[in-house]
């Protein structure tokens, strides 16, 4: 059976609440026949996109229902998984770092990485250099996302000044990807640190340019950093670890398939999200997006680090101790049973 996902929409339930409901989550029997999990409707989170409609985690789950929920971005995914209406879900770091922090490291744990790279800078052709961006309007997806946070530290290692209302040196736009996408269509950005597909439909315009490709900015760990985990909630983990374990198994049989299957995968993806978004997505640049993406389970651990510094750092994360974030020993015992090499966290 292939899963259809509910409507994109955003999810309403207040940090004070949800965490309420986080600790009751994993609890009576129905909670266990169910696993609802959450994603949002990019490219980066092809391993659900390609899950969901080849019916690859459905299978994998037997006897549990997999109900599906899309979300605009990560906060909002994270609100949801905070109020017991998801169970499991792909989000980007820094959302998944503000969730371990807001519940004092109690709602969820990282399971899996998801994907790496697959994001950037976008801005007018025009715009050739660095240099020439202040003054301008850049959007990122959402406040607190993992692109809004990679574009604010940006700003600051270039010595800028920038705020959450719009202000400064640069004016820094959170909005909907799509809405992203037609307003530099309309002339009304500037540019935009997006992740894929949205980068390469905003490239495909006659006067855009790739001004900061991503990967350039992480040196230190050869280009990879994480942009899409798959993150759990604490509670379903401990009561329901068989379920997160055929969670997990679909999870890495999803991956493989799509290393295997590059081409056929991005067409899979491309199918799910116009389903999603009801709107047309060029194939060419679906193909695009997906090579400029890397799918993989590693969650890339020293990037989660640097990518929690860096949100601290721009006034958007306070202090945080990221010991227990990671749960892999199941995936291990899980890649294990497959024959495939083991991930690490930040533990080494």
């Amino acid at each position: 059976m292939r899963v259809r996902p509910l409507p994109l929409r955003a999810a309403a339930a207040a940090l004070a609440l949800g965490l309420a409901a986080a600790g009751c989550a994993g609890e009576g029997e129905a909670a266990g026949s169910v696993l609802t999990l959450g994603y949002s409707p990019n490219i980066t989170h092809a391993p659900a996109l390609v899950g969901v409609e080849n019916g690859i985690l459905d299978g994998a789950l037997g006897s549990v229902e997999l109900a599906a929920q899309t979300f605009n971005a990560g906060p909002d995914t994270i609100n949801a998984l905070f109020s017991g209406e998801i169970d499991a879900a792909f989000v980007g770091p820094n959302p998944a770092v503000n969730g371990w922090t807001q519940s004092e490291g109690e709602a969820l744990h990282i399971i899996a990485g998801a994907a790496t790279q697959g994001t950037g800078l976008v801005v007018r052709d025009h715009i050739e250099a660095v240099d020439e961006l202040p003054g301008t309007t850049l959007a990122t997806p959402m406040l607190g996302g993992t692109q809004d946070v990679a574009l604010r530290w940006f700003a600051r290692e270039q010595g800028w000044e920038v705020d959450t209302a719009g202000g400064g040196d640069l004016s820094i736009l959170p909005q909907d990807n799509p809405d992203t996408v037609n307003a530099f269509a309309a002339g009304e950005i500037d540019g935009a640190w997006l992740p894929e597909p949205h980068l390469s439909r905003v490239l495909a315009e006659d006067d855009a340019r790739l001004l900061v490709d991503e990967p350039d900015l992480w040196a230190q760990t050869d280009g990879q950093y994480v942009t899409t985990l798959l993150i759990v909630n604490a509670d379903f983990l401990e009561h329901h670890p068989e379920v997160v374990d055929d969670l997990l198994r679909g999870h890495i049989e999803t991956v493989d398939w799509i290393g295997a299957n590059p081409d056929e995968a991005a067409e899979v993806s491309r199918t799910h999200l116009e389903d999603l978004t009801g709107g047309e997505l060029d194939p060419e640049l679906t193909a695009a997006a997906f090579d400029n993406v890397t799918f993989t389970v590693d969650p890339v651990a020293p990037s989660l680090l640097a990518q929690a510094g860096q949100a601290e750092a721009v006034g958007l994360l306070d202090p945080v101790d990221l010991n227990g974030i990671y749960a892999l020993d199941p995936l291990n015992d899980v890649l294990a049973e497959a024959g495939h090499e083991l991930v690490a966290g930040l533990e080494g």
